[in-house]
């Protein structure tokens, strides 16, 4: 995150909300070094949400903010990319994403307006906390626009949707698989090979046609990728006939996947 917004936005100017993109704006105004604006942006709030939402929800914050902030410290002011916009938001938002991935995947934030989203939404319980964090990010971003000028801050849109994509394919990368449904009247032998050769079970679902009102079996199975294909090479080998549905399934917990640890 730290070389994203050190070196890819800070250079090119594009302000992708949060106190990431507050500091931005700070250094172009009053010249303040990222990190020194993040502390102090994040000192306060630290301490309203101590006293608001207590201890345990800033503890994992607390870490990933001090590292964060340590690492914008200390890396060396060089630009990456700051003649192409187009590039640098694509770039920034990949590097961006990647690291606010890894920090969701842990179980904490970076603090800033997720943060005091959190203490408003205490006060404001009929509104989410996404929908605060919108509204106060479309705020920073639009006083980028002010500071930097609309061009820098349109590529800055195309950077923040870039990390979002990013960001939850880091989360949901490794636990994604393939829902498979099979109708067929022969569910019992293309069950039988499902365990034998792909090594996966299955759940039997009770079903009934709409049009015949007749009673079917149908077979649900969570697979990898790879192994849809195999599974459809599979059925088709005992029922030329049979009625397929595969849909993306963005996390599998369990037995033969992720395993439930947490």
């Amino acid at each position: 995150m730290a070389v994203s917004y050190k070196c890819i936005f800070d250079s090119a100017g594009m302000v992708t909300g949060g106190f990431s993109g507050l500091s931005i704006i700070i250094k172009e105004v009053f010249g303040a070094p990222l990190w020194i604006s993040m502390t102090a942006l994040n000192i306060p709030v630290f301490i309203a949400a101590f006293m608001v939402k207590g201890k345990e929800f800033v503890k994992s914050t607390l870490v990933a903010t001090f590292m964060l902030t340590s690492f914008l410290g200390v890396l060396p002011e060089f630009a990456i990319e700051e003649n192409d916009l187009l590039l640098a938001a694509i770039f920034g938002g990949v590097i961006g994403g990647t690291g606010i991935g890894l920090v969701i995947t842990s179980f904490a934030t970076t603090g800033g307006t997720d943060m005091i989203a959190a203490i408003i939404q205490k006060y404001l319980p009929y509104y989410s906390i996404a929908q605060i964090m919108q509204v106060l990010d479309a705020f920073i971003v639009a006083a980028g626009a002010f500071v930097f000028g609309i061009y820098s801050s349109l590529y800055a849109i195309i950077a923040i949707y870039v990390m979002a994509l990013v960001s939850d394919r880091v989360v949901d990368g490794m636990k994604t698989a393939k829902a498979v449904y099979i109708i067929s009247d022969k569910y019992e032998q293309i069950a039988k090979k499902i365990i034998e050769e792909l090594d996966r079970g299955g759940t039997f679902l009770e079903g009934r046609g709409i049009y015949s009102e007749n009673k079917k079996s149908v077979i649900m199975c969570v697979v990898s990728r790879k192994q849809a294909v195999l599974l459809k090479k599979i059925v088709w080998e005992e029922d030329r006939k049979a009625f397929i549905m595969i849909s993306d399934v963005r996390e599998a917990i369990g037995e033969g996947f992720v395993k439930n640890s947490q």
